[in-house]
């Protein structure tokens, strides 16, 4: 007989300043250590040479990912122009080099505003994650396969660029969709300059409301309440009567706005999230367990 998995006990989400040299997965395993938890998952993966916000959801808080997973992001990352690599990053091999003159912010600048702003298309790199057939696209890179790659639209809000003490060494601040490829922006960058550039100390600032401020590191990090997963969604404090009827799954008349709507029981504990339906009522994306 299967052995039975032990219900969770431990509830909440942690943001984690996630140290360079080890995998989003990694940070994982280290908070299920820590919090004897088995129901432990991620946000949004960071490469292993990244660093910052890295949203970890505990226990009941993982049903709730998906409203992290989507925010907007922010990152901060040096663009080194004369340099291309296989993994568009500093981790890869040098596939080509060229001689670009000297770059400026100005002339950078300006082909961002032209081209890298707004809604976009980009093509995901081959070290990614993403699944192609049935196989993560890093994987067939490990196995020097290389594949077409549909794009993928993304919106890049805000990219702006700050001079370093480096020559053609331009610091980028980028805000953008999730699913956005930072090392591709910088790629392209590159190209558009008429040469090539990549990606290197890449640090994630933001994830939605969840910022580095109030990152920690693994094994120190705040475990914050269940409710905080859902912080940016617009909060309905439900009556006693509505409550019930909420942890039954009961459809209800759409509240104000547009929704998704984070609903509150009368103790403040989150009762479920709903999304809106063409008829004027609302139903449950996600039932939370009091």
């Amino acid at each position: 007989m299967a052995r039975r998995k032990k219900p969770a006990t431990t509830h909440g989400i942690a943001v984690v300043d996630k140290p360079s040299g080890v995998t989003s997965h990694d940070v994982v395993a280290m908070l299920r250590r820590r919090f004897d938890e088995r129901q432990v998952g991620h946000g949004g993966t960071l490469d292993p040479s990244a660093t910052g916000v890295l949203v970890v959801a505990v226990g009941k808080a993982t049903k709730l990912l998906r409203f992290v997973e989507k925010t907007r992001k922010a990152y901060i990352g040096e663009i080194v122009f004369g340099v291309e690599t296989d993994s568009l990053d500093a981790d890869g091999e040098v596939t080509a080099t060229h001689d670009m003159g000297t770059i400026s912010v100005a002339a950078a600048q300006a082909q961002v505003n032209e081209h890298l702003l707004g809604d976009i298309e980009q093509v995901p790199p081959m070290v990614s994650a993403i699944k192609i057939d049935g196989k993560r696209l890093h994987e067939l890179a490990r196995e020097g396969i290389e594949v077409d790659r549909p794009p993928r639209p993304v919106t890049i809000h805000s990219f702006t660029l700050m001079p370093t003490e480096e020559a053609n060494v331009l610091l980028a601040a980028v805000e953008c969709t999730s699913g956005t490829y930072i090392r591709t922006l910088a790629a392209d960058l590159g190209h558009l300059l008429g040469g090539g550039a990549h990606l290197r100390n890449l640090r994630r600032t933001a994830v939605g409301r969840f910022t580095i401020g109030e990152a920690g590191p693994p094994d120190d990090c705040v475990l914050l309440p269940v409710e905080d997963a859902v912080r940016t969604l617009d909060r309905v404090d439900l009556s006693g009567r509505h409550a019930d009827l909420v942890s039954n799954g009961r459809v209800l008349p759409a509240w104000d706005g547009d929704g998704p709507w984070a609903l509150f029981r009368p103790d403040g504990t989150l009762a479920a999230v709903y999304e809106r339906l063409d008829d004027g009522n609302a139903k449950p994306m996600v039932v939370v367990p009091a």
